[in-house]
Formats: C-alpha cells, structure tokens, sequence
C-alpha cells in the first residue's frame, strides 16, 4: 500500500524492500528509530504500574549477528539514498545505538554529533539494581568525510523551548537537549508504544534540512518525523510493515497538513 500526495508518501512495507525502491542520492535527510531490541519479556514502570516491555516480533532480538546485520543493511540503502551532502541522524539506547555508531562509521559516515535526549519524567528502574535509563542517543552523520551538510546554525541559537532547562537561548545549542517524553496530546490520533516526542523532531529537521527538502523515516511508526517534515515545509517519505501504525501515521500527517495549508 502506497498513500501519497504532493507533501508526503506512505509506504507499507518491509523497510529493505521499500528502500531498495528509492532512487540514489533523492534523499536529503533520512531520521530513523529502528528497533531497539527491547522486547525481551522483562517489564517496566508506566503511570505507576508495572508493565511488559515487548512492544512486538519486530522489536524481539535475533542474537547479536544477526540485529548488526540487521542495522547494516538498512544503514547501508539509507546511505544509497542520501545525496551527497545529505545527512543521517539515528535514534536508539544501549541496546542499539553502539552498533549503529560502529556500523556508520564502518560505512564511510563521519559523525557530527551525538546528541543526548535527557528524559526528565522518565521511567524509573524496577528492580533497583541499576542507574534509572533516562536518556535516548541520537547519533548524527554527514554521507561522507567532506560532505558539506546542512545545520542551521542561526535558528538553533533562537529556538524556544521553555520546558528545556539546558537550553540557553542565544547562544550555541547544546547536545544535550531535556525534552519530556511523549504528551498524552501527541496521542489523540492514537498509540505507538515508542512514540518520538515532536519536540525532538521539530528540532532536528528544522536543524538539519531546508524547506523544500525531502525527509525520509523507515521505521516511521506513528508518523512524527512526518508531521515534523510537513509542518515545516519540507517533503516527507515514510515506511512501517505495520498497516495499522502506518494509518496512525496518515492521520497525524494529514492533520498537520491541513493545519499548515
């Protein structure tokens, strides 16, 4: 299934087969949140109680072989894709996040930043016999050693965020960035277990792109990096095997179309 229009195309999926389809170097921005590997029956806290953990199949581990040539191949077409001085940025923890830097940069990448998402509500540990995870990583790379990317240095130093206690308006932005996670009015539309917040998207392509530019997500989930690209004028392609995350995606991107028409 293929749902597209002048501002964004969805497309249902298997993300190695879809991006297989794209032509070379038409993206200019790719963001992608690909499984973590979290679901591994164990559980966690939410609204006070505890629940599992397992998201789906998707989000089950094969071994560690086979999660790295996992992210290998889809890193590997999502590079084909960029253009040239195109850009990727990818989200993950510790689960993932050391094999997708490894595997960039054994792919030619060279990393800009790593950016820290400092949850401040988040979840605490229930068995109290770790540090509590409140961060995600973000690693950001140019397609090549000499690519000229884009970042929008000015608008970094002006954005206004009032919630993020590390932000210091006026002055360069930090990499590390305090954004709560996902609001229940993000949610109106529906749930995805691992919902992005659309603060943390707004930031990196109005950071990373140029309106007119083309976004591309092949793990879109529920769509935030497309309501993020729409919002902003730039052009938006999305993946998910999932049918039903996929018609989430449509009604969040399509509301905030309508909204910025």
């Amino acid at each position: 299934m293929v749902v597209s229009n002048s501002s964004f195309e969805l497309v249902n999926a298997d993300a190695l087969a879809a991006l297989s389809k794209i032509e070379t170097s038409s993206i200019d921005f790719v963001f992608a949140d690909p499984p973590y590997f979290l679901s591994n029956d164990g559980f966690t806290v939410k609204s006070g109680k505890a629940v599992s953990v397992n998201k789906g199949e998707w989000d089950k581990s094969l071994g560690f072989a086979s999660d790295l040539e996992f992210h290998r191949a889809w890193i590997t077409d999502c590079l084909r894709i960029l253009k040239p001085n195109g850009t990727i940025a990818i989200s993950g923890t510790y689960h993932s996040i050391y094999q997708c830097g490894y595997l960039v940069q054994e792919l030619g990448c060279r990393i800009i930043n790593d950016i820290v998402w400092f949850k401040p509500n988040g979840a605490p540990a229930l068995a109290g016999r770790n540090f509590t995870a409140s961060h995600e990583s973000v690693i950001w790379a140019s397609k090549t050693a000499k690519a000229k990317h884009t970042f929008n240095y000015e608008k970094s130093k002006k954005w206004d965020a009032p919630k993020d206690k590390l932000l210091n308006p006026g002055k360069q932005m930090r990499s590390v960035w305090s954004i709560p996670t996902t609001p229940k009015r993000e949610k109106v539309h529906g749930n995805h277990p691992t919902q992005k917040p659309l603060e943390l998207l707004l930031r990196l392509v109005t950071m990373c792109t140029n309106e007119g530019d083309t976004v591309l997500d092949p793990f879109c989930g529920s769509g935030t990096t497309g309501v993020a690209a729409v919002t902003l004028g730039r052009k938006f392609v999305g993946i998910d095997l999932d049918k039903d995350h996929l018609a989430l995606a449509r009604r969040r991107i399509e509301a905030a179309n309508e909204s910025h028409a």
